[in-house]
């Protein structure tokens, strides 16, 4: 009985002692290094562990049903026992330790206190699985490698300084929806994105963010966050270099038009040079939006700069709290002029069209003329995407023609700009265009330096107008006189 028991071990330890089973390790050569057959049949067996992960609760059934096949044929040999009698002892012994306390005899004895510790390292050996499968499971969960099963969801890839105001603004968004799902995929550890969003400290109303860590150049990372189901898609730039950063981008969006399902909604990128906008959507065709958020932000300043008070209003136009821009079509304004569409909306401010005819071209403040067509949207400006529906014409008295509009002259105005910009050019050239021609023009006329005789920027076109006049002053910040 013991020797059946000990037969495993005797035949691992003693199988390098064998004679070769095959006769192609005859037929090596003699200067050919000669690998032990204890190390093939472990090598065998790390292989199988590792590649096929049912191997091993597999594994521990066979030697369950070993352990008590063996024991049951040991205790048949020594006891008076049928052999099916002999079996259910075997596995009562496997299944409790404690069960062999009852065995009367040397033999049956011996067998069943082999059987209890064949038992006891079985019982071992499958918490030991348990406990590695809890914890990969765990493991899992932890660095954000799970499928999201969410759909008509907004996704943002990648990670940057704007994922905080953009996931407020989200929120905000959706807390008429009564809450969203926003899920994040970044190149960072969950819990490091999880802890960075919870010191935001603030209220998502509802709106639930999921991370997930995987890069989205990865088809399976993407498939992972339910790509083709998401309602839209942003794309965030994460390089601090312009061209990096859109290089990336444009590989993000070519990995998002491969994905095979499709995309159920659009794609906003945000891009830092203004020269690869052309690229990007070439590439990711009508499914794709970009935002030069650099450029942008640029317009934007030299636009406040010259109308105190205008960056209140951008910031309750562009963000969620107040009113904000919406684009719905309506079926009973089709055939209506413009004009009458103005004053068809008594919550809302009509501003624009989305054309059909034009392949959903904008056009703000269109002919009063034009007459809607089928396909056609309204842009408003509106509370809410609820907050506003078209009503009845009503009735318009004109205002008579003596009405008159006194208009303040213009006066020159002088501009300080602090510090420098790689696209310090295009704001000059936007402030510029304010400046109706004949009174602005460019010309390459030599930059005034106050404090050297070189320009910060050689390639910068000097502009000129009967109302200002721009120079540049090397040293602490740039002046524009």
């Amino acid at each position: 009985t013991v020797f059946l028991l000990l037969i495993p071990f005797l035949f691992f330890k003693y199988v390098d002692e064998l004679p070769r089973l095959s006769g192609r390790f005859a037929a090596r050569s003699a200067t050919e290094e000669e690998v032990p057959l204890s190390k093939r049949v472990a090598y065998c067996v790390d292989v199988l562990f590792s590649t096929h992960p049912y191997v091993k609760p597999t594994a521990l059934l066979l030697a369950t049903i070993l352990l008590i096949c063996i024991g049951g044929i040991a205790l048949f040999a020594v006891s008076n026992d049928s052999l099916w009698d002999a079996l259910w002892r075997s596995w009562t012994y496997v299944a409790d330790s404690g069960n062999h306390a009852d065995s009367a005899g040397t033999g049956p004895r011996i067998v069943s206190v082999c059987i209890s510790f064949g038992g006891m390292l079985i019982f071992a050996l499958m918490l030991g699985l348990i406990s590695d499968a809890i914890s990969e499971k765990v493991d899992s969960l932890r660095k954000g490698k799970s499928e999201v099963i969410e759909s008509n969801h907004t996704l943002i890839l990648g990670w940057s300084d704007k994922l905080g105001s953009l996931l407020k603004q989200l929120a905000i968004a959706n807390q008429s929806l009564g809450g969203g799902v926003v899920v994040v995929l970044a190149e960072r550890d969950k819990e490091e994105m999880e802890l960075d969003i919870t010191k935001l400290e603030f209220d998502f109303m509802g709106t639930s963010v999921i991370c997930r860590s995987g890069s989205p150049l990865i088809m399976a990372d993407l498939k992972k966050v339910s790509v083709s189901k998401a309602r839209a898609i942003i794309v965030l730039a994460e390089v601090e270099n312009a061209d990096q950063s859109d290089a990336r981008a444009l590989r993000v969006v070519l990995s998002l038009t491969g994905v095979k399902e499709g995309l159920r909604g659009h794609i906003v990128v945000e891009l830092s040079d203004l020269d690869n906008e052309p690229v990007v959507k070439l590439v990711g065709g009508d499914l794709v939006e970009t935002v030069v958020a650099h450029d942008v932000i640029g317009r934007l300043m030299i636009q406040c700069a010259r109308q105190p008070g205008l960056a209140q209003i951008w910031e309750d136009i562009l963000g969620f709290d107040n009113a904000e821009f919406y684009i719905k079509r309506w079926q009973q304004l089709d055939g209506m002029r413009f004009e009458d569409v103005l004053i068809s909306f008594p919550d809302a401010i009509p501003c624009g069209l989305k054309v059909a005819a034009q392949g959903g071209k904008i056009v703000l403040n269109p002919e009063d003329d034009y007459v809607l067509c089928e396909g056609d949207e309204v842009l408003v400006i509106a509370e809410d995407d609820d907050t506003y529906a078209p009503a009845s014409i009503p009735q318009v008295r004109k205002a008579p023609n003596s009405l008159k509009i006194s208009r303040s002259q213009k006066k020159p105005q002088k501009i300080l700009l602090c510090g420098w910009r790689r696209d310090i050019e295009d704001m000059i050239m936007v402030s510029c265009a304010f400046c109706p021609p004949p009174y602005c023009y460019a010309h390459p006329f030599p930059p005034l330096c106050c404090r050297c005789d070189e320009c910060p920027c050689p390639k910068l076109l000097v502009l000129q107008s009967f109302q200002r006049k721009f120079c540049f002053a090397d040293g602490d910040g740039t002046l524009m006189i």
